[in-house]
């Protein structure tokens, strides 16, 4: 694993002419961390994050990793680097779990699947990990959308990158499954040194499991910092509109809590 920190700096993303982060800096994003992107819908979240993956055609800007730019390399070297994991794996594929695993293992070659054998043990040790080995053998149009998604963290886990980016990981999963899912996540990304990258809609599993939070709005950062610098009555107020308020629950654990809309807001 590389111990490189990933930087973005004059990032523009845009969709055709509609552009969406515009001139977007980023403090260095340490190995070892998981940042998470929040903010209300269309806040640029998920625009920002594949922007930075390299996967929107036109994005402008550096990211870095370490001294390497990622958005000037090929996609198989910039996949050797970064797996993405999109917010669900499209329905209507007959492919099994397994098939699935391996060839996302075997569409670019590392030491993780020299071959064939080798690519299947590896992504049971995967499923196995989150506990869904009993679906190696189903095609992903039997899955749930929340199998599905389950999935998808299993093939980004699966390549073991420097940088792993997690769009909406949880949102399709029951309560359970969003607490071992995130704890998951953190777990890997802190003890493989990635630079872990995740959207979240859940401010609490945000707050919980994140070392550091990018609020954003309109495609503009409003705050950056850890949990409880950002998490504030003020920052709620700018971004989501809301009267809330900010406690520790008896575990330590930041709870965010909603009074209500702002009145004169915009809907």
């Amino acid at each position: 694993m590389s111990a490189a920190a990933l930087s973005v700096s004059g990032l523009r993303v845009a969709y055709g002419r509609r552009v969406i982060v515009d001139g977007l800096d980023l403090a260095p994003l340490q190995p070892g961390t998981l940042t998470a992107l929040v903010g209300p819908n269309a806040a640029g979240k998920s625009t920002l994050l594949r922007g930075i993956a390299g996967l929107v055609p036109g994005t402008r800007g550096t990211v870095r990793l370490g001294d390497r730019d990622l958005l000037r390399m090929s996609i198989p070297e910039r996949a050797r680097h970064l797996a993405y994991m999109p917010q669900g794996l499209p329905g209507g594929v007959a492919l099994t779990v397994m098939e699935t695993l391996v060839g996302a293992l075997r569409a670019v070659p590392t030491d993780l699947a020299p071959d064939g054998a080798t690519a299947a043990n590896h992504a049971i040790t995967v499923l196995r990990r989150l506990g869904i080995e009993h679906l190696a053998l189903r095609t992903l149009d039997r899955l749930s959308g929340g199998q599905r998604q389950l999935v998808g963290l299993a093939q980004a886990l699966a390549r073991e990158p420097d940088i792993l980016m997690l769009d909406e990981p949880t949102s399709a999963l029951d309560l359970r499954h969003q607490v071992s899912v995130m704890a998951l996540v953190r777990e890997t990304v802190v003890q493989r040194g990635l630079v872990g990258v995740v959207v979240l809609h859940d401010l609490g599993l945000a707050a919980r499991f994140a070392d550091r939070l990018v609020a954003l709005s309109e495609g503009r950062i409003q705050a950056d910092g850890t949990p409880l610098e950002t998490l504030t009555p003020a920052l709620l107020a700018k971004v989501y509109e809301v009267e809330a308020r900010i406690e520790h629950c008896s575990l330590g654990h930041l709870l965010v809590l909603a009074d209500g809309p702002i009145r004169g807001a915009a809907e």
